[in-house]
């Protein structure tokens, strides 16, 4: 559930969001001291909570700020944003698996940091959004991935089947400090802002290594590169400095020379033609290069439809078959590596299970994770994944269910697909395709 923000904030949202579409050119000279306005600051609190995490290098959480008090916390913070005494802390960074076998870094700011950054948000985020390409459908109301898929799959049917698939290396990690500042200093002149952005960018690193031990570095201002990826700011910053690309590729014309299109979803895009596609790659990473960004080659490809299919956003797009006739069509479906991994996460969690929860218990945590996935995969053919899913949900769940109760065999006998669902409560994704749009 969404947290609606007060009347006082959407109000000052309201305000800046209209003169920053009135005035395209117009740079905002009095921002920072909106940050520790109570009404922002106390938002800002309730959106961090919502999201969750765990602590930062402080080690406060948020239960002990909760057993403090959270109003007293609040206006600490705000004192210290009002003097100007407001300092970042480390950001801990954790490695989180990647489907390839890679690791990502995650960076987790402290709570402090993480309320701060979110005021910030609350305040530049409806300055910026106007100035956002029609192109960007990451982090922004009223838009989703979902959307971007929808955008994708029109354009395939429009006769844009000429795809560049790509991929940049390391994208949050790369973008130059220099020329991210100045997007921001395009639309903000007040300085204090300005350096607590900068300061932002630049907060240490720490990690704990093999043995324990800590370890803390400054590489993100030593290399002024990267915004810290897990940070509240850092979705805003990625947007604006993906924007200096998409408005690139159209203000030189690219985009009107080859009848390029493209969508994009954070550091994930694609790019559409109805012909030159090659041309339409060496030009994308020639822009990329001049604004200190690095297209990674391998995985960058061009995809013909519908002799190729390609990923995105976790869809296939491709050539799709109506079951009953055989018809073909330019579709989308779930992806083979996002079923798997869904197969996988499933597997992992009737494994780490003790045995101490119930039949009940268990099936309430499947059915969570089961509906949030359908709500995402629930644009074009969906069946055939949601009959996999189904059917290695009630196979994972009937072996949990011998081991339990030391049943010998598969357990079909003893725990029949009635049981499944009608004692235990089990959700059939297939039971959801009568009421699902089709893309």
């Amino acid at each position: 559930m969404s947290l609606e923000p007060p009347l006082r904030v959407r109000k000052l949202q309201m305000t800046l969001q209209e003169k920053a579409k009135a005035s395209p050119t117009y740079r905002f000279y009095s921002l920072y001291d909106k940050l520790y306005r109570e009404d922002v600051l106390a938002y800002a609190w309730l959106l961090c909570r919502k999201n969750g995490g765990v602590a930062g290098v402080d080690g406060q959480t948020f239960e002990r700020i909760e057993e403090e008090g959270v109003e007293k916390w609040l206006d600490r913070l705000a004192e210290e944003l009002r003097h100007k005494t407001y300092r970042p802390q480390a950001v801990r960074r954790v490695w989180i698996p990647k489907p390839d076998g890679k690791r990502r870094p995650l960076g987790i700011p402290t709570i402090r940091d993480r309320v701060a950054q979110m005021a910030a948000v609350l305040v530049l985020s409806p300055i910026f959004e106007v100035d956002l390409a029609e192109e960007q459908y990451a982090y922004r109301e009223g838009r989703s991935a979902l959307d971007a898929v929808k955008k994708v799959h029109a354009l395939l049917n429009m006769g844009y089947t000429e795809v560049i698939d790509a991929d940049l290396s390391g994208y949050f990690d790369s973008i130059p400090h220099h020329a991210l500042m100045k997007s921001l200093a395009r639309r903000i002149s007040d300085g204090v802002m300005l350096a607590l952005l900068k300061a932002w960018l630049e907060m240490p690193v720490e990690e704990e290594e093999e043995r324990g031990r800590k370890r803390r570095t400054t590489q993100a201002k030593d290399r002024g590169r990267g915004t810290p990826q897990g940070a509240p700011i850092s979705p805003l910053l990625a947007n604006l400095y993906m924007r200096r690309f998409i408005l690139g590729w159209k203000r030189q014309g690219w985009a009107a020379k080859w009848a390029a299109h493209i969508v994009s979803y954070a550091d994930d895009y694609v790019i559409l033609c109805r012909h030159h596609a090659q041309e339409a790659r060496e030009q994308m990473e020639r822009i990329m290069e001049r604004i200190g960004l690095t297209v990674n080659q391998e995985k960058t490809r061009i995809c013909r439809v519908p002799e190729q299919s390609f990923d995105f956003l976790g869809y296939t797009f491709g050539l799709c078959h109506k079951p009953i006739t055989g018809h073909s069509y330019l579709g989308t479906q779930p992806s083979k590596k996002r079923v798997n991994r869904l197969l996988q996460s499933v597997s992992e969690q009737l494994r780490r299970d003790t045995q101490g929860s119930t039949g009940e218990e268990l099936v309430s945590i499947l059915n969570r994770r089961l509906r949030g996935w359908a709500n995402y995969f629930c644009l074009g053919s969906v069946s055939r994944a949601y009959r996999t899913v189904d059917r290695h949900v009630r196979y994972r769940l009937r072996r949990w269910l011998c081991r339990k109760h030391k049943v010998l065999g598969q357990g079909k006998t003893q725990f029949p697909h009635w049981f499944l669902q009608d004692k235990l409560g089990l959700l059939s994704l297939g039971s959801l395709t009568r009421s699902l749009p089709w893309a």
